[in-house]
């Protein structure tokens, strides 16, 4: 399955420069994104924009296949690269700020996807061990008496990329996709959270 990861996010609320480059324990953050998802056997591409020229360029200089969009929003730019590289089957969609991410969980939501038989997935945590945020979550809704919060790992039909597609709402109550990088605090979180893991 094709993974694309959306890095054209300026991360301003970080001030450390293009946010998928931001070091974490010295590693670029979308080097543990694109390390999982290459470790699950995903076909990897990552779609930047205006505002990440050195992602795109750092892509290039690691051989990792990149599109540049338009730099619109998450959802046009997402349904463009989509578009351009002419994906009609199922595939990952992943925001490139969730560090600890590892090949088990990618597996997991594929195996939930597929046996649910929908057209897509979506993934969600937990609020409660979204600690970091100290309870300001950018959105939150119940799901099946569980108040979750969206984690940016789904998976898309290509073919349907422009249309609303009936989804699984999978809720995996998992702290390594509970640290989404938004601020200084969530990088120190990531970061700690690696280190324990023996992952730097």
């Amino acid at each position: 399955m094709r993974a694309l990861i959306m890095a054209g996010g300026a991360g301003s609320r970080l001030n450390l420069g293009e946010k998928p480059l931001i070091l974490i324990n010295n590693q670029p953050m979308i080097r543990y994104i694109i390390n999982a998802f290459t470790a699950a056997g995903c076909t990897v591409v990552v779609a930047t924009s205006p505002k990440t020229p050195m992602t795109q360029n750092w892509c290039r200089a690691n051989g990792i296949d990149s599109y540049d969009t338009g730099g619109m929003d998450y959802i046009t730019d997402m349904i463009e690269a989509v578009t351009v590289l002419e994906e009609t089957h199922p595939l990952f969609i992943s925001v490139s700020d969730i560090p600890c991410i590892e090949k088990d969980i990618i597996d997991k939501v594929c195996d939930a996807y597929i046996s649910s038989g929908k057209n897509a997935c979506s993934t969600w945590v937990p609020t409660d061990i979204v600690t970091h945020c100290k309870g300001d979550l950018a959105y939150k809704t119940k799901i099946r008496d569980t108040l979750s919060c969206p984690t940016g790992l789904n998976i898309l039909q290509g073919s349907l990329i422009s249309e609303p597609q009936d989804e699984l709402q999978l809720i995996i109550n998992d702290p390594r996709l509970a640290i989404n990088v938004n601020t200084p605090t969530d990088r120190n979180a990531a970061e700690e959270f690696l280190r324990k893991q023996g992952r730097e």
